[in-house]
């Protein structure tokens, strides 16, 4: 894919931060050199869904955007958490955009040929419980004929669905790419098959990266269903016993790991729900490392890199990756960051 402004995302770079606080500015391509045989590689292979629908608000008749946000039932089409905006549409910042009407529960909208009810709302006037009419196979229908991807300002011209679908991507559950995967291509697979580096995936139902409003914020990530096959439980806990490194391929990947990891480092398979936060004081006991989108201070991503490395790293990686023009955004620029020790120790993990 390539951007408005002629950025390739073939040609996106590398930042390389160590644990022993050096940094090196690479090619995104030379990922497949960093990693030793025996390494295992985790990645996130959730598809993206169309989940951002616009329509009308039928006790106020005025325009109204939904973002679906969550699973209110894991995996269920007809029930979601979502957020709502006023009239407009990516094209305006997530911070300018207009507040929907005052919603309730038992309002109606319709939103194309769906149509939905609220709930009812969860802390926040724009943060909602919405079930859907009509059966599981039919809202699916009409929401991939009617959805659009959610997306932002840096891309004005409207996304298509498969520009928001990793080369991975398989069970549409996420709300937004699990972009970190687009490090990864076929040919970078490939050479990891080659070095006998592993690579399995799990599936995390990945959520919004932003409401556009800060107390709203604050609440994500929001609570994302997983599920951990088998055969990836099973590697895990052979990178364990070997004493080889585990990479997490995105925050979704880390959250799903943590979610369900046992003392020994090693995870349990089948599915669940990651739930709160990962931050400086979360002991880690899984991931040794982790492949990210460049991020900025105070977003939930940003967040949770500080329980891989101290705040003075991270903050003097930020500006070299400011300096340097890194780009930050879900199609941008890449991060590799290695777990400091001590940062387990501090967080009471021996």
């Amino acid at each position: 894919m390539i951007s408005d402004d002629g950025y390739d995302r073939r040609s996106a770079r590398l930042f390389v931060v160590q644990a022993d606080g050096g940094m090196r500015d690479l090619a995104r391509a030379d990922l497949e050199t960093l990693f030793d045989p025996g390494d295992l590689v985790v990645a996130n292979d959730a598809a993206t869904l169309p989940a951002s629908l616009h329509g009308r608000h039928l006790p106020s008749d005025e325009a109204i955007e939904i973002r679906l946000a969550g699973w209110l039932s894991p995996f269920d089409p007809t029930r979601f958490l979502a957020i709502a905006f006023g009239s407009g549409d990516h094209r305006t910042r997530t911070e300018d955009r207009l507040p929907p009407p005052p919603l309730s529960a038992g309002d109606r909208l319709r939103l194309g040929p769906l149509e939905a009810v609220i709930e009812g709302l969860v802390r926040h006037p724009r943060l909602l419980e919405l079930r859907f009419r009509g059966s599981r196979a039919a809202v699916l229908a009409k929401l991939a004929r009617y959805g659009r991807p959610i997306q932002y300002t840096h891309v004005p011209e409207p996304l298509a669905p498969w520009d928001i679908w990793t080369k991975i991507a398989a069970r549409p559950c996420a709300f937004e790419a699990p972009s970190a995967g687009f490090a990864l291509d076929w040919r970078t697979l490939q050479a990891f098959h080659r070095r006998a580096v592993g690579f399995v995936t799990l599936t995390h139902a990945a959520g919004v990266s932003s409401t556009g409003d800060p107390v709203l914020d604050l609440n994500l990530p929001f609570d994302e269903p997983y599920r951990i096959p088998e055969h990836a439980a099973a590697e895990v806990a052979r990178a364990k016993l070997c004493g080889s490194r585990i990479i997490a391929v995105g925050t979704s990947v880390v959250r799903a790991l943590e979610a369900a990891a046992n003392p020994d480092g090693s995870v349990r398979a089948g599915n669940g729900i990651a739930t709160g936060r990962i931050g400086r004081d979360t002991p880690l006991r899984v991931a040794d490392a982790i492949v990210t989108g460049i991020h900025q201070p105070g977003e939930s991503h940003f967040e949770l890199l500080r329980a891989f490395v101290d705040d003075a790293l991270l903050a003097r990686a930020s500006t070299i990756l400011a300096a340097n023009r890194y780009r930050a955004h879900e199609f941008g620029d890449s991060m590799l960051v290695n777990r400091q020790r001590f940062a387990s120790v501090q967080a009471g993990q021996l």
